[in-house]
């Protein structure tokens, strides 16, 4: 397979900026090899309805700007839909564990939340900030307008928040330690 399939597989999956220089370890090679790959793969996606959008040292795959039409009117149909089991479980995970980043999300649900993300986000239900102790990362929290919604002031709010925070600690433990003889407990690729 080519090397800018993978990048392209890469940053689908991902679902939000990553770095140059982590992508360019992934598909193990240097950074000259990995920008050549890039051009390839932006010039790859010229005429099509996704773009390869380069900021400073991220890339990331985002909608063309001439496909505006048919994406502002799938989002404004997924404004007005229910959010449904799984976009509930992820609110209720970045609520309670707040704030979370992505792969922790989908540890706890055992599933990928990219697009889950992302729809709550179009939402304004969380937003993405940038994880303090890892510049490369992003973590998920609510925003202030979820909570005004929601009638509280901060998550402390919440009902039954440190009980329910305190059992979220303990599956994360006991998948912890499921995960140290089970290979198997790893989030699947799935996205719900």
């Amino acid at each position: 397979m080519a090397l800018e399939h993978k990048l392209e597989a890469a940053l689908f999956y991902k679902g939000e900026p990553e770095s140059r220089r982590v992508l360019a370890k992934l598909l193990g090679v240097s950074m000259d090899e990995f920008d050549e790959v890039v051009v390839r793969l932006g010039n790859s996606l010229e005429n099509r309805g996704i773009r390869l959008l380069k900021v400073e040292d991220q890339l990331e795959l985002v909608t063309a700007p001439e496909t505006s039409e048919v994406v502002t009117a799938m989002r404004k149909e997924e404004l007005v839909r229910d959010l449904g089991k799984a976009g509930s479980e992820t609110l209720a995970v970045v609520l309670y564990r707040g704030p979370v980043s992505r792969a922790d999300i989908d540890y706890i649900r055992g599933v990928n939340s990219a697009f889950i993300l992302r729809n709550l986000q179009v939402r304004g239900l969380v937003k993405r900030i940038q994880n303090p102790s890892n510049a490369r990362s992003f973590l998920y929290e609510a925003t202030p307008e979820l909570l005004k919604h929601l009638g509280i002031a901060t998550v402390g709010e919440l009902p039954n928040y440190e009980e329910t925070l305190k059992e979220l600690r303990s599956f994360e433990d006991e998948k912890d330690v499921q995960h140290e003889g089970d290979e198997s407990a790893l989030p699947s690729t799935t996205s719900i």
